[in-house]
């Protein structure tokens, strides 16, 4: 079995619960990709064209900061990158995880929390950003996925 992590972007808790219940399957070291200054309720208003995270998604050159260092993934072959969708894509903050560290030669895997959408162009995103690395198209979860299904999928990519 491949050597994996689970990184993941959470702003509700929804994430997060998929990505430990993905990390406890694929027996994978976790990662929460955290910013420095933590979303409100308020910046998360999509509805809002002026909150934080619609300003955030409207500028493609926007990285917020993180809040701890990326860990060194050498000894890792997959990476599992885990996020809610925003606007069809990945939230700024992976774009920052991305390029705050060498993804040559690994296998990345997104995967993506939603209550309808897919991934939108989030695969694309990442490959652009780790074009040393195979991005896989990954996969959409709802917040209830049970174990038994995250277990099979993950033995796709380990």
């Amino acid at each position: 079995m491949k050597k994996a992590i689970v990184a993941y972007f959470s702003a509700g808790g929804v994430t997060a619960a998929v990505g430990k219940r993905l990390a406890k399957v694929a027996d994978a070291a976790v990662f929460e990709i955290c910013p420095q200054k933590p979303y409100t309720n308020a910046d998360l208003d999509w509805s809002n064209k002026k909150s934080r995270s619609s300003v955030e998604m409207q500028d493609r050159a926007c990285r917020p900061a993180l809040a701890e260092k990326v860990p060194d993934l050498t000894s890792y072959e997959v990476v599992f990158i885990g996020f809610p969708i925003w606007w069809y894509r990945e939230p700024s903050i992976i774009d920052t995880f991305m390029e705050s560290a060498d993804f040559s030669g690994k296998m990345i895997v997104p995967f993506a929390t939603s209550g309808g959408s897919g991934l939108g162009d989030a695969p694309k995103n990442i490959q652009a950003l780790a074009p040393n690395a195979v991005v896989r198209s990954g996969q959409r979860f709802d917040a209830s996925v049970s174990e038994a299904t995250l277990s099979d999928w993950v033995k796709i990519y380990l």
